[in-house]
């Protein structure tokens, strides 16, 4: 009998977690996923993400695949899954849909672009403790955006990737990368085809040392030119950093048959 595939939706707070993907003797969003599911459903099951969170990351939306023996039903069945699902979880994880898909769609390999957001707060709040970085200084933002403007013309980055990772190359195509001002906090905004291991914090380390007047924002170029991790800045505090949105082909969602994207393993 075929399986059938289904797509989840869902969110997660990380401060708690390990990452995403399953380790021994650690708690992780994946693991408590497979666990919950299969309890539900009495069926053992194995969720694919659309990428790895390293420990105290979070994600504002993510999606996962997997595999069932049986059907969940028709819509008023899967709302009810849901519901139970959510309320099987803990508060740290949130369910917001799912569907079925094409056998073919694939959480990974079937997503076109991602997006990362990544928070500071200027000054001490506790409502943010766990989910941005508090940084106390002065950060030049018009600098940091100048630098940031700079990753659209490289498409090589080693500079901002952990290293011995096993891709099989450091390219990547980055759409949009800027910061913005909200109150006391800033928001870094970076999407791209894909990301390297680590990419996105060690992008933010490298800015804020240019927002520092440690470098200037033209030092971005030598930067990547390099092609050596330890060219790049310091790498941010996990708490600040989201995967904030994954977009797929419209054609996932109607259940039909999908082209694979471009993501690779990675882990941020």
């Amino acid at each position: 009998m075929e399986k059938k595939r289904y797509f989840m939706k869902l969110a997660y707070n990380g401060h708690h977690y390990h990452g995403w993907q399953v380790q021994p003797n650690a708690d992780t969003v994946q693991g408590m996923l497979n666990h919950a599911v299969g309890m539900l459903l009495r069926e053992k099951v194995n969720m694919i993400g659309c990428g790895r969170t390293d420990t105290g990351v979070h994600a504002s939306e993510f999606y996962a695949h997997f595999d069932l023996d049986q059907e969940l039903g028709d819509a008023a069945a899967i709302r009810n899954f849901v519901f139970k699902l959510n309320n099987y979880l803990p508060c740290e994880i949130a369910i917001y849909d799912v569907f079925p898909v094409h056998p073919n769609s694939h959480a990974r390999f079937s997503a076109l672009t991602r997006t990362y957001k990544y928070y500071i707060t200027k000054e001490k709040d506790p409502f943010y403790f766990a989910t941005s970085y508090y940084f106390y200084g002065d950060l030049d933002v018009t600098r940091m955006n100048e630098a940031a403007h700079i990753l659209f013309s490289y498409k090589d980055f080693t500079s901002f990737s952990k290293v011995n990772t096993q891709t099989t190359n450091n390219l990547c195509d980055i759409y949009q990368a800027e910061w913005k001002e909200d109150g006391h906090r800033l928001v870094f905004t970076i999407s791209a085809n894909r990301f390297l291991r680590n990419m996105v914090r060690a992008i933010v380390g490298t800015l804020m040392d240019i927002g520092q007047h440690k470098l200037s924002a033209l030092d971005m170029h030598r930067v990547i030119q390099d092609q050596e991790r330890s060219a790049a800045g310091f790498s941010a505090p996990a708490r600040g950093l989201f995967l904030h949105k994954i977009e797929y082909p419209e054609a996932l969602f109607k259940g039909e048959m999908v082209a694979s994207g471009t993501f690779t393993e990675e882990n941020d």
